[in-house]
């Protein structure tokens, strides 16, 4: 009995450490901001051009139709700016946003909030008296006259782009999180594919 147990045992074991030689290593992430981008489209292009043939719109041109959606965008936010960004989520692009992010909804909002926080920022300055004096005080200065430029108070008053970013922190937060999200399943999603040098990395 005992030698039956042992048997069992060493079997197990077997199994165990052939499971995890057979496991799949990690993919390596890229470094860099730009290569991390370069990873999201590429495999955002990947997962366009599957949804695009099986639905039988593949280009080229792709059906745009099929490629961005159709009727009423069901996503939509309004900025400070004024401007109302749309998107849908039927088509091949809002698919493949849902497989890389997670959430299309949460990403689209954040996405657009993060990439308009300076003209959000722009906008409320050119509302502020106190910013456009300051800014016609920077323009009568020289270049090279570095005390006239500090004088003018203009420096501190673009801090109120800092003040945007506060405002948006929970923005920015989710931005970074789905974006991580977005670059780990982008590299398992191309992990088996030839491996391009992404931009921005050093050469290996």
């Amino acid at each position: 009995m005992r030698a039956a147990g042992r048997a069992v045992v060493a079997a197990a074991l077997t199994l165990l450490l052939a499971a995890a030689c057979t496991t799949r290593p990690q993919p390596e992430l890229p470094a860099s901001e730009r290569s991390r981008s370069d990873l999201i489209a590429t495999a955002q292009q990947v997962l366009v051009d599957q949804c695009l043939h099986a639905r039988g719109a593949a280009g080229p041109p792709p059906r745009q139709k099929v490629l961005f959606g159709t009727g009423p965008a069901e996503l939509s936010i309004t900025l400070a700016t004024g401007y109302t960004v749309r998107a849908h989520t039927d088509g091949c692009l809002a698919k493949a946003h849902r497989y890389l992010y997670g959430n299309q909804k949460r990403w689209f909002h954040a996405q657009v909030t993060v990439n308009n926080l300076r003209p959000e920022a722009q906008a409320l300055l050119r509302e502020d008296a106190d910013y456009r004096a300051a800014h016609a005080r920077r323009a009568a200065c020289d270049d090279q006259d570095s005390a006239c430029i500090r004088a003018s108070g203009l420096k501190a008053l673009r801090a109120r782009l800092a003040q945007v970013r506060a405002a948006h922190r929970d923005d920015i937060t989710t931005y970074d999180r789905l974006r991580d999200r977005a670059v780990r399943r982008a590299a398992g999603l191309l992990a088996d594919r030839p491996t391009p040098q992404w931009k921005g990395d050093p050469p290996s």
